[in-house]
C-alpha cells in the first residue's frame, strides 16, 4: 500500500523543550552529535538521510551477489546429492563459495549495522529514550531506527532499541528567573503591556471513523482463501457423487453459492477498510500538522502506526 506522505517525529521539538530537564539532555547531546533535536526540519532531513544511507548499505549489490551465490550453492549440493555420477566429491566444491557467500552477507550486515550507529542517529535514541522516561509521549518509532523488519508489520526484535531510563519521579515545573529590575513606586504605577504565552495548536479529536478503522483494520482477509476452499468442496462432492452414483454427494453444490456469498462479503468489508482507511490517512496527517505546529501529540495506536510505516497489509 500507499505510505501516508507526512512528517510525524516520534516527538516534536516543542515537546522536547516542555521539560527542562529533558531539554537539558537534548543540548547535552546536541552539543555532542553536532545536531538540534528541537528543530523538527533538521531532524527530519537526518532521518531521511540516515534511513536512505541504511536501505543503501542493506541491499547494495554484494548483498544481491551474495544471496544469490548461497542460493546456487545449496541448488548445486542438492542436485550432485541426488546425481549418482556427481556423488559427495562434486558437492564439496560448493565448500568455499559457500564460506565466501556467507562471508559477504556478514560484511553487508555489518555495514547496515554501521549505519544505523551514526553518532547523530544514536543521540537521537537516547533523546527518545530520555524523553519517554520523563512522561513525554512518543508517537511512533519508525522500525528501521531500531533495526527492525519494516515488511510484516515492523515487529521482530530491534537491533538497536530505543534506550530505557529510570522513570522520573514527577515532571519538572519550570521556575521564572527573579526580577532584577526595581519595582515602582505605589503612587505612581507603571503600565506595561502583557505578552501572552504561545499557545501550541490543539490535537485534532479522533474521528469515529478512525476509531472504527483501528478495531476493524487486524480484521478479515480469509474469505478469498475460504471461497475457493468452498468451491473445491463443492466440486468434489459433486464429482464423487457423479462417479459413485451417489446423489446425495449432489448437495456439495450448494457450496458453490455459498463460496459467492462469502466472496461478497470479503468484498464489501475490503470496500469499508479502503473507505475509513482513507479516513485514517488524513487523521495522520492532521496529527503531523498539529506536531509541526508545535503541538505534543499523543501515542498513535499499532493500526494507525501500520498505515503511517507502510507495513499494513489489506
Amino acid at each position: 500500500m500507499t505510505q501516508p506522505e507526512t512528517d510525524l517525529l516520534p516527538i516534536g521539538g516543542a515537546a522536547l523543550a516542555s521539560d527542562p530537564r529533558v531539554l537539558e539532555v537534548v543540548r547535552a547531546t546536541a552539543a555532542r552529535t553536532g545536531v538540534d533535536y528541537t528543530d523538527d526540519r533538521a531532524v527530519s532531513v537526518l532521518l531521511a538521510e540516515r534511513r536512505t544511507a541504511a536501505h543503501a548499505a542493506q541491499h547494495r549489490p554484494l548483498a544481491w551477489v551474495a544471496g544469490l551465490t548461497l542460493v546456487a550453492v545449496v541448488c548445486w549440493v542438492f542436485t550432485a546429492m541426488g546425481v549418482p555420477a556427481l556423488g559427495p566429491t562434486q558437492a564439496a566444491l560448493a565448500g568455499p563459495p559457500l564460506i565466501a557467500a556467507v562471508a559477504a552477507l556478514v560484511h553487508v550486515r555489518k555495514g547496515w549495522r554501521r549505519e544505523l550507529e551514526h553518532p547523530a542517529l544514536a543521540g537521537y535514541r537516547e533523546v527518545l529514550g530520555v524523553a519517554r522516561a520523563h512522561g513525554l509521549p512518543l508517537a511512533h518509532i519508525p522500525p528501521w531506527l531500531e533495526g527492525r523488519p519494516e515488511a510484516g508489520g515492523g515487529g521482530g526484535k530491534a537491533v538497536l532499541p530505543i534506550p530505557t531510563y529510570p522513570k522520573a519521579e514527577t515532571p519538572a515545573v519550570p521556575t521564572p528567573a527573579p526580577s532584577t529590575a526595581p519595582a515602582p513606586h505605589a503612587s505612581a504605577p507603571v503600565p506595561h503591556a502583557s505578552v501572552p504565552a504561545p499557545v501550541p495548536a490543539p490535537v485534532p479529536p479522533k474521528p469515529a471513523a478512525v476509531a472504527e478503522y483501528e478495531r476493524i483494520a487486524d480484521t478479515g482477509g480469509w474469505h478469498d482463501e475460504a471461497g475457493c476452499l468452498l468451491i473445491i468442496a463443492g466440486a468434489v462432492g459433486a464429482g464423487w457423487a457423479w462417479s459413485e452414483t451417489e446423489p446425495i454427494g449432489y448437495g456439495a453444490l450448494a457450496l458453490i453459492p455459498l463460496a459467492f456469498i462469502v466472496w461478497l462479503i470479503g468484498r464489501n468489508q475490503g470496500s469499508e477498510k479502503a473507505r475509513l482507511r482513507a479516513e485514517a490517512t488524513e487523521y495522520v496527517r492532521a496529527v503531523a500538522a498539529a506536531q509541526a505546529a508545535g503541538a505534543q501529540v499523543p501515542e498513535l495506536s499499532p493500526q494507525l502506526q501500520k498505515l503511517l510505516h507502510g507495513t499494513y497489509v489489506p
